[in-house]
C-alpha cells in the first residue's frame, strides 16, 4: 500500500516535467563546415570570373522562396562547346540527355519550421547572396561557412533594422 502514494507522487513529477517549456537550442553548427563533395565537379570561382552572376543560375520562381539548381540543359547551352571533352561536362550531358535532375548536395539549410523567402532577401532588400553564403565566388568546392542559426538570423535583422519577433520567420505565413 505503501508503493501507491510513491508511484503516484513520481507519476505527477513526470507529468510536471513533461509540461515545462522547452528552453531554445541553438542547433550546433561547426564552421567552416567540411568541402561538399557534389556529383559534379562544379567550381563557382570558374563561373563567376566568366562573367555569370548567381540569379543566371539560381532562379527563384513564382514568390521565391526558394533559390534553384540549374537544369541540365541550361549548363548545356555553352558545355556543348565549352570543355565539352572533359569527364565532368560529360557527366552533366548525360544528366541533360535524359532529361534528369541533377542530384546536387545543398550546403545550406533551415528547418522546415522555418519560414524563409530568398526573394524578400535579395530582391527586395537587396541583400548580397554572400552576406548568407559565404564568398562562393571565392570557391572550387563549396562547404557551409557561414551561420543559418536562430542567432545569426536575428543578429542580422537587428544590424539591418528588419522585423525580428518570433512571427517573423515561425508564422505560418
Amino acid at each position: 500500500m505503501r508503493r501507491l502514494p510513491i508511484c503516484l507522487s513520481l507519476a505527477a513529477a513526470l507529468a510536471a516535467i513533461a509540461q515545462q517549456k522547452k528552453v531554445y537550442q541553438p542547433i550546433q553548427e561547426v564552421l567552416p563546415g567540411p568541402p561538399i563533395t557534389q556529383p559534379i565537379a562544379y567550381s563557382h570561382k570558374v563561373h563567376i570570373a566568366a562573367g555569370l552572376v548567381c540569379k543566371n543560375c539560381h532562379t527563384m520562381p513564382g514568390e521565391g522562396f526558394q533559390a534553384t539548381y540549374p537544369k541540365a540543359t541550361l549548363c548545356m547551352g555553352c558545355h556543348a562547346s565549352i570543355k565539352a571533352e572533359s569527364a565532368e561536362i560529360q557527366k552533366l550531358a548525360r544528366f541533360a540527355k535524359e532529361k534528369q535532375t541533377i542530384p546536387w548536395e545543398r550546403v545550406y539549410r533551415v528547418p522546415d519550421y522555418v519560414w524563409f523567402n530568398h526573394a524578400l532577401h535579395v530582391q527586395d532588400a537587396g541583400i548580397a547572396c554572400g552576406n548568407c553564403h559565404g564568398e562562393v565566388a571565392q570557391r572550387d568546392v563549396l562547404f557551409k561557412e557561414k551561420s543559418t542559426s536562430m542567432v545569426a538570423c536575428m543578429d542580422c535583422h537587428a544590424r539591418n533594422n528588419a522585423a525580428n519577433g518570433c512571427d517573423v520567420c515561425h508564422a505560418s505565413q
